[in-house]
């Protein structure tokens, strides 16, 4: 517990920053400001497509999509693969 401040006083004192001293550079040097993330279905969408509550994030335009295509192609559940990779890969991003 301690070993960085042994070494910031016996060694290299340059190498290690000093914890007494708050850095001089902005905090988000170097990071690109992140964008707002907007709901691209509207709340109304959600709701008439009865959506759990749970599932009304960003990624709900995608959930309705796949909704409709599996009501469409009801006997046959594997038809609607690809909108469902998207909705996963979506909510795995989030």
């Amino acid at each position: 517990m301690g070993a960085h401040l042994g070494r910031r006083y016996l060694w290299d004192a340059e190498a290690e920053p000093d914890p007494l001293h708050m850095p001089s550079f902005p905090a988000h040097l170097g990071m690109p400001a992140r964008q707002p993330r907007v709901m691209v279905a509207s709340s109304s969408q959600l709701s008439d497509a009865r959506v759990p509550l749970e599932q009304r994030d960003f990624c709900g335009h995608h959930l309705l999509r796949l909704l409709r295509c599996q009501r469409d192609n009801f006997p046959v559940p594997w038809g609607c693969h690809a909108l469902r990779h998207a909705w996963d890969s979506c909510q795995h991003e989030e």
